[in-house]
């Protein structure tokens, strides 16, 4: 895990010392070691800032050099190194190293471009190749690390400059301008999105776009050119999985099981200590729990620490510490926990504007950011955390809608029983007529929801309607055509939802050194979950049906049969209440005001507290949005 920072030119208009800048500001993801490279021509220059994880010695160091060919920039980790490795071997390949980032170029140089095809991890990477002077940056299939770049076209097809980083203030320090995209943020403060769900090269400045996730650029630097296109599809990749039948559903939930802790086992590969995340939900609880599988079945590498970080806020409805101590005690694990307070969001909420760069949907990022900083003073640089299974496995309680709405139209008499069931659990919190005209006419639906969007934006309280005018984007509030449980998590895997806690985990977890690992995006686990038909997802009243069955046995029934499903969320509505973030807020209106964005009859209003996760939380937009003008 590192920053990397480069800048391709045809001129000679950047030196050394502008990356520098960029990897000055990129020094908290990387605060191990610097290292810079230019060619000959000056045409492609590279910053590196390294968090030493696989191999602390400077054999690894980057920028990366392998076969008098290859210069390498690394951000994440090749979790199925050693396996490549092995392979690569046989094929002629020595590697001098034990880290995972010569594994890049060596795969590169045996399988050319779909050499990520067989990288098993997490991953935003530059590389140079001198023999055909062109750059190659790739980004792994779920989005797990950022890169982000500005380009300076001569005319289409040809640009003058290009620049990347990991973050967007790297690029800020050459001295790019902050240009506002007026879309984005229109989009925010109405709707609450951190992200456009179509076009996800869209960031919310207009002059910097984010390379989309499975995606890759070749780039000719000496010519100015460069080319995009998408490398990896799920639907091409989950072909390879034979349709389950029912009466194998033991064996399913063994395979499942046994994917997940390979998963698990890969993301175990360290030179530095190793915790985890526990939430006290079935996801983190799973993580912890197939560790100690692990255990007993394995060894365990030494860097394991045997600890796990928790938020707890007593006597909040939503506090989930009661059953994070249970899963602790019952896996004997050590847990750390932190109270994150009103006092914090009040003394860290400029910190965390700062690493996050665009704006945050509620303090439950700041819940997360405030952990990973307790792992930091822990001494812990590793953490293995839960996130990616409810988008995958249809976790949240509004799948069961869709999921519904699929029986409706399939099997009338199991609609029925898991509908009784859902709602006897409590995962089902409202259903009506509309649900039953959206099984049979879901275009239909579709439309209805982008209306919806439409008119509750044209609504929003106190948004200047020139700023509406301006910036509204019908195409940015498509909406998918969900037919299937299977549509609307393809959507929220791979278009908004996962995304955007990406993002989150990244900035959060960089701002302290640290490093996140998601078992459940392993891509192989992944696959195999969409090839699996959406009753081994939600079943006989239950959420993430397969993988409560696979760690039944592994924690106790209180846990992996939980069925009040809590979000990760901090008290936001007592914290809006506090004077001083009331006071921050109607700063941050005044802000928004000034720039247009809203009109200053919102001056004479009071602030309105909202929890994390409710619908219409201006106040926390406002109090994040204005953070982008500064």
């Amino acid at each position: 895990m590192c920053g990397i920072a480069g800048i391709l030119q045809v001129n000679s208009r950047y030196d050394e010392e502008h990356v520098r800048k960029m990897t000055t500001a990129l020094s908290h993801r990387g605060p191990d070691g610097e290292g810079f490279w230019q060619n000959n021509s000056n045409s492609v220059l590279f910053g590196h800032r390294r968090l030493a994880i696989l191999d602390l010695s400077d054999a690894a160091a980057q920028p990366f050099h392998y076969l008098d060919r290859y210069t390498v920039l690394h951000n994440g980790e090749i979790y199925n190194y050693i396996e490549l490795k092995a392979e690569l071997k046989q094929h002629g390949y020595n590697f001098g190293t034990a880290c995972d980032t010569e594994v890049i170029p060596a795969a590169y140089d045996r399988w050319g471009t779909d050499c990520l095809n067989h990288f098993d991890g997490m991953f935003a990477f530059a590389m140079y190749d001198g023999r055909k002077e062109e750059v190659f940056i790739a980004k792994d299939r779920f989005g797990e690390k950022p890169l982000y770049y500005h380009a300076e076209y001569v005319h289409r097809g040809r640009f003058e400059n290009f620049i990347f980083a990991s973050e967007m203030k790297a690029l800020w320090a050459t001295g790019l301008p902050k240009k506002l995209n007026g879309t984005m943020m229109l989009n925010f403060i109405s709707l609450g999105y951190v992200q456009n769900a179509d076009k996800k090269t869209e960031t919310f400045f207009s002059n910097i776009l984010s390379l989309p996730p499975a995606h890759y650029l070749t780039l000719q630097p000496s010519q100015g050119r460069v080319q995009m296109k998408k490398w990896y599809r799920l639907e091409n990749s989950k072909s390879k999985f034979e349709i389950p039948k029912a009466s194998e559903e033991n064996e399913l939930i063994e395979r499942f099981s046994e994917l997940f802790i390979t998963s698990v086992n890969r993301r175990l590969r360290s030179d530095v200590n190793i915790g985890t995340s526990l939430s006290g939900g079935v996801d983190s609880s799973a993580v912890v729990a197939a560790i100690k599988q692990i255990k007993q079945q394995d060894h365990l590498p030494a860097t394991w620490s045997n600890v796990a970080f928790s938020a707890i806020f007593p006597g909040f409805e939503k506090d989930e510490s009661l059953q994070s101590n249970i899963v602790a005690e019952h896996l004997n694990i050590k847990q750390h926990t932190i109270e994150p307070t009103a006092a914090d969001c009040i003394n860290k909420f400029d910190k965390l504007m700062y690493y996050h760069e665009e704006p945050v949907q509620s303090s439950s990022v700041l819940t997360q950011f405030m952990v990973y900083g307790l792992a930091k003073e822990h001494r812990i640089t590793v953490l293995l955390d839960g996130q990616g299974a409810d988008e995958t496995l249809a976790g949240y309680k509004r799948y069961a809608h869709w999921y519904l709405q699929q029986l409706l139209r399939e099997n009338i008499k199991s609609f029925r029983a898991e509908k009784k069931l859902l709602q006897q659990n409590h995962f089902l919190e409202l259903w009506n007529w509309k649900n039953y005209v959206a099984a049979f006419v879901p275009e239909m639906t579709s439309k209805k929801l982008e209306d919806r969007a439409y008119k509750k934006q044209i609504h929003t309280p106190f948004l200047s309607y020139d700023f509406f005018l301006h910036n509204y984007n019908k195409d940015s509030l498509h909406k998918p055509v969900v037919k299937t449980l299977e549509d609307i998590l393809y959507y929220n895997t791979f278009h908004v939802g996962l995304p955007e806690l990406l993002r989150y985990a990244d900035r959060n977890s960089m701002a302290h050194a640290r490093e996140i690992r998601l078992p459940f995006l392993s891509h192989e686990l992944v696959e195999f979950i969409f090839s699996l038909p959406a009753d081994l997802k939600i079943k006989k009243g239950f959420t993430k049906w397969i993988l409560r069955k696979a760690i039944q046995t592994w924690l106790p029934a209180e846990i992996a049969w939980r069925k009040d499903k809590t979000a990760y969320e901090p008290p936001q509505k007592k914290w809006l209440q506090d004077r001083a973030i009331k006071e921050m807020i109607i700063e941050s209106r005044k802000e928004l005001v000034k720039r247009g964005v809203l009109l200053k009859e919102v001056l004479d209003q009071p602030v309105q507290p909202k929890g994390a996760h409710d619908d219409d939380n201006f106040d926390w937009r406002y109090l994040s949005a204005a953070y982008l003008f500064r």
